[in-house]
């Protein structure tokens, strides 16, 4: 019998966090979705694997023997997986980095020229992802190495180290009656529509939103959007305002969008990330070096 690893994977989400709703948050796909997949492992496992209930989802008696095999089997594929793209990689002499949005902002190109000092012959393919993943590929083993923003979902899984910290300033709309301020404090954002990314992505979303430093005050969503250009465009039609690194005042200005600083709200972080299984690759570990010493850390 062949199992689509995918269900597997979703399996194991359901099982470790015991909701439906935080195993669809962790894996950016819809609860029907994910209640779909469940229901096809059951079938071609012919065995009920949870007993479902308004508290969450227990396992049965085969549902905990699948759960005490599943992260072997998943391990011991994702680190073939792994392998074998490396191996591709060393071949073709490519190192695939993902990123999300401004990456490291201006420490990009110094990143990449000092790889390309450490490793003649050797090219970043840098690899840019949507807002719904937030891992930039890293945790399905698209990428080797990312450029992201922390926290994320499943950075518990890989290996993390902070580059730099930025502040969140907040985007509006060039008509909006703030626009004008040199500075604006958070408590006075909380009651405007926000342009958020999609649920799906939870953890992420929730950063962005500043969802613990809203003093309980609930969130207002103006519109959903999965790439800069939509994001812009949603803020400089009105949809509705969004808080964002200092950088994207530089990466993505554009007319009818207008950035100021924000006081209340903490900062971001940028990091570098990989998976645990390169720890004693030599081609991504000089590259996370070349990120630490080009980020001054």
């Amino acid at each position: 019998m062949d199992i689509d690893t995918r269900l597997l994977r979703s399996f194991v989400a359901v099982a470790e966090e015991g909701t439906l709703t935080r195993a669809a948050e962790r894996l950016f796909i819809s609860q029907p979705a994910l209640t779909k997949q469940i229901k096809q492992l059951e079938a071609a496992l012919s065995a009920a694997l949870f007993i479902r209930s308004r508290h969450g989802m227990a396992l049965t008696t085969a549902g905990r023997s699948l759960a005490e095999q599943a992260p072997a089997v998943l391990d011991a594929w994702d680190h073939a997986l792994r392998q074998t793209k490396g191996a591709a990689d060393r071949e073709r002499q490519v190192l695939r980095v993902g990123f999300v949005a401004s990456a490291a902002n201006e420490a990009t190109p110094a990143i990449i020229a000092a790889f390309a000092q450490r490793w003649p012959g050797w090219r970043a393919d840098m690899r840019q992802a949507s807002w719904s993943n937030p891992s930039a590929g890293l945790a399905t083993a698209d990428v080797d190495v990312a450029l992201l923003r922390l926290p994320f979902p499943g950075q518990e899984r890989l290996r993390t180290r902070v580059l730099l910290g930025e502040p969140r300033w907040v985007a509006l709309p060039a008509a909006h009656p703030l626009a004008a301020r040199e500075r604006i404090a958070f408590s006075e954002l909380w009651d405007e529509p926000f342009v958020a990314a999609p649920a799906t992505t939870g953890q992420w979303r929730e950063l962005w939103l500043a969802t613990d430093e809203r003093e309980g005050h609930p969130v207002r969503i103006g519109a959903v959007t999965d790439q800069p250009d939509d994001w812009l465009n949603a803020i400089a039609n009105g949809y509705g305002i969004a808080l964002a690194p200092e950088s994207s005042a530089r990466f993505y200005a554009r007319p009818g969008v207008v950035y100021r600083p924000v006081d209340g709200v903490s900062p971001s972080q940028v990091g570098v990330a990989w998976a645990p299984a390169d720890d004693t690759n030599p081609v991504v570990q000089d590259f996370v070096r070349c990120c630490i010493d080009q980020a001054g850390n």
